[in-house]
């Protein structure tokens, strides 16, 4: 079975957020069972000189956006086994960032297009055409609704879109139609591409994919209502028998606390005070109380209200009357940068903040950390609790999402669970569940079990490529492709 990736954003070449890490990480999972995968996404500028210089170009064709016919280069690179195509115009994407540019819309109708056309360019058709996010959603719909369905080649191909994350649609006035995808009004029609007088990139491959997946169970129900659909709900529901909820995993090779080359001191879960070596290193970098006692709580998150960064707000003066000490990692909105800027100069014994990313020290925080606070609004699967499990800190999250289906709430009667959750988008709910964890920390015996219960478990990609596998096996076992 041939399955290609079509992506925005691949680790380790391009990387924003999660949609890279799953993109890196799931085709190499896949590949191990036995599946042929390749991948292709957008040649940015930058993308590191390492990987470029081993690139070799194979096709250069010309692609139509629109009115407008655009050069396209495909560039090759094998990289651990697995086959990368590389989509090269530099006026598109030779760029600082991949996107918040006024002509997203017409950068990636192009991306869409040369997608298709570079199938018939390296003659290779797979089977599953795998589609992630707003960037590569107008695929399904193009392969479906012009001449590509009309031909053997194209027909045969089943299509697979995955929502990373809902809120991010791709919408843009009605004179893209036309100008940027070459589509005439029959595709201005609320069964088609028309969004309250707009067109909607991601309405299209919900209407056109053969099967559309979301990235955790909870998350797959939660977009099928009025209050996180962001009004695609009813088309969800109306397509929820192709829906499905496939949970995310953490590529453990690379996040693992035992062979991690970022960490000051790798560690096991039967070795843990080697971990804390981590937190005393990161405690004297930051200037901190080098306190073995104190509950170190780390954030890595992109700064904004999707992310709970509103209930931090609301509490945070509470939150730091608490014998805890805590460091936030992350780059997002200027109100939300400000804030904590501003507080860690009035509590500086107490909070510590750095705006941007720095790969190296996300590592290291994770592994430095007791706590790691989620409070997300809404949250599509999530990669950053899974990874904090995995190196010992105990996740505080907003039961949403893949929070949900993935952190299992301390009972102290049974000892069970992984982590602290509450279910309220309430910012004291919030600072009564980090208060219970600090009273549960200082019970040493206790709390080195719960750490050793969150480490053990397995979050790899190794089922969830199996329910990916299974879903392509489907898709081919059918006569015939969606109709819509």
């Amino acid at each position: 079975m041939k399955v290609l990736f079509a992506v925005s954003e691949c680790g380790p070449f391009a990387k924003s957020g999660g949609l890279a890490d799953v993109a890196g990480s799931l085709p190499k999972e896949l590949v191990s069972l036995g599946t042929e995968v390749r991948v292709i996404l957008p040649k940015y500028g930058t993308i590191s000189d390492e990987f470029k210089q081993n690139m070799k170009k194979i096709k250069e064709f010309s692609v139509n956006v629109g009115w407008r016919k655009q050069y396209c280069g495909i560039e090759e690179l094998e990289y651990q086994g697995i086959t990368y195509y590389f989509v090269d115009n530099e006026y598109y994407f030779k760029r600082e960032g991949f996107y918040g540019y006024f002509d997203d819309g017409e950068r990636f109708a192009f991306f869409n297009r040369a997608v298709l056309e570079a199938l018939a360019q390296l003659d290779y058709f797979p089977d599953v055409l795998h589609c992630h996010d707003w960037h590569t959603a107008m695929i399904p719909y193009l392969l479906r609704t012009e001449y590509y369905r009309r031909q053997k080649s194209y027909g045969q191909i089943r299509t697979v879109f995955t929502i990373h994350n809902l809120q991010f649609q791709g919408i843009f006035p009605k004179e893209a139609l036309r100008d940027l995808l070459g589509l005439d009004d029959r595709s201005f029609h609320p069964s088609h591409l028309e969004f309250f007088g707009n067109i909607n990139f991601m309405k299209g491959a919900l209407v056109a994919a053969d099967k559309i997946t979301t990235v955790s169970p909870s998350y797959k129900n939660e977009i099928q209502t009025p209050v996180y659909g962001e009004k695609l709900d009813g088309l969800l529901k109306a397509r929820n028998e192709d829906l499905h909820g496939i949970l995310n995993g953490i590529d453990e090779d690379f996040y693992n606390p035992a062979h991690d080359p970022f960490l000051f001191q790798t560690y096991t879960a039967k070795e843990l005070e080697k971990k804390a070596a981590n937190k005393k290193e990161i405690q004297k970098q930051f200037g901190l109380k080098q306190s073995a006692n104190t509950p170190l709580m780390v954030m890595i998150s992109r700064l904004t209200k999707q992310k709970g960064l509103d209930l931090v707000k609301c509490v945070l003066r509470e939150m730091l009357q608490e014998d805890i000490q805590f460091i936030i990692l992350g780059t997002g909105d200027y109100q939300y940068e400000e804030f904590l800027r501003q507080a860690g100069r009035i509590y500086p014994e107490k909070l510590k903040v750095q705006t941007g990313f720095n790969e190296r020290l996300a590592h290291q925080l994770y592994a430095a950390a007791d706590l790691f606070l989620m409070p997300s609004l809404f949250e599509p699967c999530g990669l950053s609790q899974l990874i904090a499990m995995k190196y010992g800190a105990i996740p505080i999250v907003r039961e949403t999402g893949g929070l949900n289906d993935t952190v299992t709430a301390w009972n102290e009667f049974t000892g069970e669970g992984n982590g602290f959750s509450f279910s309220h988008f309430n910012a004291h709910d919030m600072l009564y569940t980090i208060q219970r964890a600090v009273r549960i920390y200082e019970d040493k015996n206790v709390w080195d079990s719960l750490v050793k219960q969150a480490m053990e478990q397995d979050y790899s990609w190794a089922q969830s490529a199996f329910s990916y596998n299974q879903l392509y096996a489907e898709l081919m076992a059918r006569s015939e492709t969606h109709v819509f």
